[in-house]
């Protein structure tokens, strides 16, 4: 086999060894069709079949009831940014938010094309080092808004706010999709983007209980309503089918090794291995998120100089420890350790990092 890195990248990320390798088996006859599943019809009863066990592996996974709907689109969470506004809003009622980051910052600014937006908590007073504690919606509001977890800041919920049933709770999920075990129910609306936890870039997963599909005006361009969507089953126009395929590959991995109770297991084992490394640094390393707002999926932190950050990415690259330079718009040093980072992989990470560390102190 190629040599394969371990790659640290915020998104794309790292995928499954054992899903690559059944795509690249399957990739020129796929299900004995003599096709490849990029070329077969998206009307087919193969390509049907396979799609529907997509959907039925996520709500498996999350424990979803049969009101919530599932649907898979384009244009990644960041179209899902005006299309919740869009679908959710009600005429008179406040669209609220949490503003944890960059992500948070993105949609709030997309929602004020659809209404009076209210930003109830914020942690820009500190960098985006923490989340909101004690976050209270107003019961008057269309829908409440929060960022799962922030890829730029490292930082993540550990405790979800309440709302009412009327103020459905919706959350961009695209970087902690199903890390951990949660309460599904709790949620009116659920996004993410695929290509952090659960698959490629090129699909969209949005999960809507079924009675906000009622929300959106008639008078609604089609292809913005959630709502033609869930009445086709994702399949109103040509969905993207190979990036579907490999979610759904991604998703039978995930229940063969024991779903989403497993995968929190490992996720929180990797996390504290470079955590726990950080903490003991006497300072060397910095982390950025405040303790009990630490993202089980990005560890951001910073060395002393951007010098020594640049030699140290440079030096782990040499490792085939790839991804490790922070986003460009806060520096430092992140590493994004999603559901198909190993445990192997951070140990590595871990080793250089504490070597780094006795050579340059």
């Amino acid at each position: 086999m190629t040599k394969r890195v371990y790659n640290f990248y915020a998104g794309p990320a790292t995928l499954p060894i054992e899903v690559l390798k059944k795509a690249q088996k399957e990739l020129l006859n796929w299900e004995n069709t003599g096709m490849s599943l990029m070329e077969i019809s998206h009307r087919s009863k193969q390509y049907d079949a396979m799609h529907k066990e997509a959907s039925s592996l996520v709500k498996e996974l999350m424990g979803l009831s049969d009101e919530y709907k599932i649907i898979w689109l384009q244009g990644g969470a960041s179209t899902q940014f005006w299309m919740v506004p869009l679908n959710l809003r009600i005429a008179g009622k406040p669209l609220e938010y949490v503003n944890t980051g960059t992500w948070s910052t993105k949609a709030i600014k997309e929602a004020k094309f659809y209404g009076d937006v209210k930003v109830v908590a914020s942690s820009e007073d500190e960098k985006f080092s923490y989340i909101p504690k004690n976050v209270k919606f107003s019961d008057k509001a269309a829908y409440a808004h929060i960022t799962g977890n922030n890829t730029i800041y490292g930082t993540e919920y550990s405790n979800w706010p309440k709302t009412s049933f009327d103020v459905p709770l919706v959350c961009d999920m695209s970087s902690n999709m199903m890390n951990k075990v949660i309460d599904s129910k709790i949620f009116g609306v659920i996004y993410a983007g695929a290509q952090k936890n659960i698959g490629p870039a090129g699909v969209t997963l949005v999960i809507v209980r079924e009675d906000l599909l009622k929300r959106v005006p008639e008078e609604t361009p089609t292809m913005q309503k959630w709502r033609t969507h869930s009445e086709k089953d994702s399949l109103f126009n040509t969905c993207p089918c190979w990036a579907i395929y490999i979610c759904k590959l991604c998703l039978e991995y995930l229940k063969s090794i024991g779903g989403i109770p497993e995968i929190e297991k490992r996720n929180r084992q990797k996390a504290k291995i470079l955590y726990n490394l950080i903490d003991k640094s006497d300072g060397f390393y910095k982390g950025h998120a405040q303790p009990d707002s630490r993202s089980l999926m990005n560890v951001t932190f910073r060395l002393q100089t951007e010098e020594l950050e640049q030699k140290c990415v440079e030096e782990a690259l040499k490792l085939n420890l790839i991804g490790l330079k922070g986003h460009r718009s806060v520096g430092g040093m992140r590493a994004s350790i999603y559901n198909a980072m190993t445990i192997e992989g951070v140990n590595k990470l871990a080793d250089f990092l504490t070597e780094f560390k006795e050579n340059n102190r």
